[in-house]
C-alpha cells in the first residue's frame, strides 16, 4: 500500500522531542517565550515584519478580517473551492462571503469573476492559494487597488510559496496560515498565525486573540481566546528550519509526477501556473473519479478528495444566498489528490502513474490534456 500521507516523526524526530522536553521542563504553556520566538522566526521565513500565533488557521482568517475592521454589513469575495473554513471564517467575523468562480486550470479564484462580484458592500478579497498553487495575485491586487479593497490572503496551504517571484502573503495588508498537522508546516494539533507588515494591525490581532485585553484583566474590546500554545510553538520552531528542504522535495516529487503522467490519458493534471507552487497537494481530475479511486485502491494506492462539495453548496452557507459557480461545481465533481509528501519514496510515483494509466478511461476534456502538452 502507498499511503496518501504519513504523519509519524522522521527527520524532525530529535528536534521535536527536544522542543517538547524544553517546554515541559520550563513549565510555561501559554503566551510564553516559545511563542514569541516562533512568531519572530515565522515572520522572517514568510518575509513579513510581524507574526501573531493563534489557535487555528480558521481563527487566523477571522481575526485577520477583524483586525482590519471588517465585519457586519461588509462582503468579502472568496473562492468556492477550498475547505469550507475559509468562508466560515468570514461569517465568524460577521461579514458575508461572496463567491467568485475559479479558473479551470489554476483552480484558484478567477480575477475576472472577482471583478464581476464587487458591490458597494465589498470590503475585501480573500484569495485562497489552493493546494500550494498561488492565486493570480498581480491581477487580484490590481482589482483591489482599483476599487480600494483590502486583501486578506488565505495562505493556509501555501507556506513559503511565491507568486511572480514575490512571497505569498505580501500582496495585501494581512495573511493567514494554518499549522494543522497535514500542512507543509504542521503542528502536533491545531494552530495558526497571521502575518503583516502593519504594526497597528498586528497589535490589534494580538489583542483580539487574547480576549480583547490591553493588559491583564482589562478588556478594551470583544475578543476571543485563540492562542497558539507553547508546546505547538516549540514543535513548529523545531520544524521550521526543515521547511525549505521539505518544500524542495515536494517540488521534485511533483516534477516527477508530471513527467510520469505526461502521456497518461485517463486523467487531467492541472498545470503549474507559477514556479512558486509548493505542492501541499497534488490534485488530478477524472470524470470517472469514483471508478478511478476504486481502481487505485485495488492497486494499493490511497487517494483522497479535496474538495467534493463546492462551498456555496454547503448547507451552512445557504443563508448567505451564494452565487452559482459552475466551474467550481465541475471541478469538485472530478478532482482527487494523489500521495505527495516529503517522505514519499520517489519510486512510488511510477507505481501510481502505472495504476492511473491502467485505470478507467475518462472523457474529461481531451482538449484540456492536449493544451497542457
Amino acid at each position: 500500500m502507498i499511503p496518501f500521507l504519513t504523519l509519524t516523526l522522521g527527520q524532525d524526530a530529535d528536534a521535536v522531542h527536544a522542543a517538547i522536553d524544553r517546554v515541559l521542563q520550563r513549565g510555561w504553556f501559554v503566551l510564553g517565550p516559545e511563542l514569541a520566538a516562533f512568531e519572530s522566526e515565522f515572520a522572517a521565513a514568510s518575509a513579513a515584519v510581524h507574526s501573531v500565533g493563534v489557535g487555528t488557521g480558521t481563527d487566523a482568517l477571522a481575526l485577520a478580517l477583524r483586525a482590519l475592521g471588517i465585519g457586519p454589513g461588509d462582503e468579502v469575495i472568496t473562492s468556492p473551492v477550498s475547505a469550507a473554513y475559509s468562508a466560515l471564517a468570514i461569517m465568524m467575523a460577521g461579514a458575508r462571503p461572496v463567491f467568485a468562480d475559479v479558473d479551470p486550470d489554476r483552480i484558484t479564484i478567477d480575477p475576472a469573476s472577482v471583478a464581476a462580484a464587487i458591490t458597494p458592500r465589498t470590503a475585501a478579497i480573500m484569495p485562497v492559494h489552493l493546494y500550494g498553487q498561488p492565486a493570480d495575485m498581480p491581477a487580484i491586487a490590481a482589482i483591489a487597488e482599483r476599487h480600494g479593497l483590502a486583501i486578506v490572503e488565505d495562505c493556509c496551504q501555501s507556506h513559503l510559496a511565491t507568486c511572480d517571484g514575490r512571497p505569498v502573503g505580501s500582496f495585501g495588508t494581512i495573511a493567514a496560515y494554518s499549522f494543522y498537522p497535514t500542512k507543509n508546516l504542521g503542528a502536533l494539533g491545531d494552530g495558526g498565525a497571521l502575518t503583516t507588515d502593519d504594526a497597528a494591525v498586528a497589535a490589534r490581532a494580538r489583542r483580539l486573540r487574547n480576549g480583547g485585553q490591553t493588559d491583564r484583566y482589562h478588556h478594551a474590546e470583544f475578543g476571543v481566546n485563540s492562542r497558539l500554545d507553547e508546546l505547538q510553538a516549540a514543535v513548529l520552531r523545531a520544524r521550521l528550519p526543515l521547511l525549505a528542504g521539505w518544500t524542495a522535495t515536494r517540488r521534485s516529487l511533483a516534477a516527477a509526477y508530471r513527467a510520469a503522467l505526461a502521456d497518461v490519458d485517463t486523467i487531467v493534471v492541472p498545470p503549474e501556473a507559477d514556479a512558486g507552487h509548493v505542492y501541499h497537494l497534488f490534485p488530478v481530475r477524472s470524470e470517472a473519479r469514483e471508478a478511478m479511486q476504486a481502481h487505485l485502491k485495488a492497486s494499493g494506492v490511497e487517494t483522497l478528495i479535496h474538495y467534493p462539495v463546492p462551498i456555496p453548496d454547503q448547507p451552512a452557507l445557504l443563508s448567505e444566498a451564494p452565487a452559482d459557480c459552475p466551474v467550481a461545481t465541475r471541478i469538485c465533481s472530478e478532482v482527487f489528490s494523489l500521495p505527495l509528501y516529503p517522505s514519499l519514496d520517489p519510486a512510488a510515483i511510477q507505481v501510481v502513474a502505472d495504476a492511473l494509466a491502467s485505470g478507467p478511461a475518462s472523457p474529461v476534456r481531451r482538449d484540456e490534456r492536449a493544451a497542457q502538452r
